[in-house]
């Protein structure tokens, strides 16, 4: 099937070319020096987050091999960014898609991807939890009903932990969009870590341009934190090879959302929890080992998703 990215300038097929070819701007306003940060915007997908490239690469690979035939259903646990990617996927491709999603995650997401033809399966949160706050724990009880009703529907399962397209979508996509569009002007990248997909396809990508490009993986300040969409405390992240990370940074949640705050009304840029930690851990970069370089980042998510959350109210 023939799919077009949004900057090629022709009609597109369907919503899917509009996945990728993302902007990259400078945070000039934010951050006036010394070094750059350069934000890639991936909140603008058709999803409202970098995940859209994700599911279609994953599902799109799967077709290819025949683990997804035509109209089998598809399932996946989320935090709510992936299964609104595969919402959208199965939508124009015609599969039923069941997301599996934690109690604690923003009512806006579950909203979204039901809006787009999801059956969307909400799990309790493990005892003494509080919602906003996703913990492995929470996450192991959504993977426990996720994978029972994968073999109850006869689903196809789309792991975003496990499937390498994960990772290959920002290797292919995302990295090589960062040096074609920064004309190879990195120094350093930084990623608020979830399933280490992103993490990992960019870092191969810039490091395969660049060996001495710096990588580093951003976490939550502490295991109950705010930020969604990641830091889940997992022990092991299939998709992320520990060779790849130069380094580890932590932001707290007041950090992350002070940050995201003034994105929005430095930059006019409305994007969420960890688009603030990515920033926030950026300046943090440009103020130590890479004072006076540039400093790449993905804004992953959009504002919108968030507007019953801490993060606006």
């Amino acid at each position: 099937m023939l799919i077009l990215g949004r900057m090629s300038g022709a009609v597109l097929e369907s919503v899917l070319g509009a996945i990728g070819d993302t902007p990259l701007v400078e945070l000039r306003r934010l951050h006036p020096g010394p070094g750059r940060i350069l934000a890639k915007l991936d909140y603008l997908n058709p999803g409202g987050s970098k995940k859209d490239r994700v599911a279609l690469r994953m599902l799109d690979e799967a077709a290819a091999d025949g683990r997804l035939v035509p109209g089998q259903t598809v399932v996946e646990l989320t935090s709510g960014n992936t299964g609104t990617g595969l919402a959208i996927v199965c939508a124009v491709r015609g599969h039923p898609f069941v997301a599996v999603m934690s109690r604690g995650n923003s009512d806006e997401r579950a909203a979204m991807m039901q809006a787009l033809g999801a059956e969307v399966v909400l799990v309790d949160q493990a005892p003494g939890a509080a919602r906003g706050h996703v913990s492995g724990d929470d996450l192991a009880r959504v993977e426990e009903v996720a994978a029972a009703l994968t073999v109850e529907r006869q689903a196809f399962r789309a792991d975003q932990f496990q499937l390498g397209g994960n990772a290959r979508a920002h290797e292919d996509g995302t990295g090589e969009e960062l040096w074609r569009q920064s004309g190879g002007a990195i120094d350093a990248f930084c990623e608020f870590v979830g399933t280490g997909g992103t993490l990992a396809g960019v870092a191969r990508a810039l490091k395969a341009h660049g060996p001495g490009i710096a990588c580093y993986a951003v976490d939550p300040s502490q295991p109950d934190h705010r930020i969604q969409g990641g830091g889940y405390s997992m022990p092991e992240l299939p998709l992320l090879d520990p060779a790849l990370v130069d380094g580890r940074l932590t932001v707290t949640d007041d950090d992350a959302i002070a940050t995201a705050r003034r994105l929005a009304r430095l930059e006019g840029i409305f994007a969420g929890f960890s688009a603030g930690a990515n920033v926030a851990a950026a300046e943090r970069l440009l103020a130590g080992p890479h004072r006076g370089q540039t400093v790449a980042v993905v804004l992953a998510d959009t504002g919108l998703k968030y507007l019953t959350t801490d993060l606006w109210a």
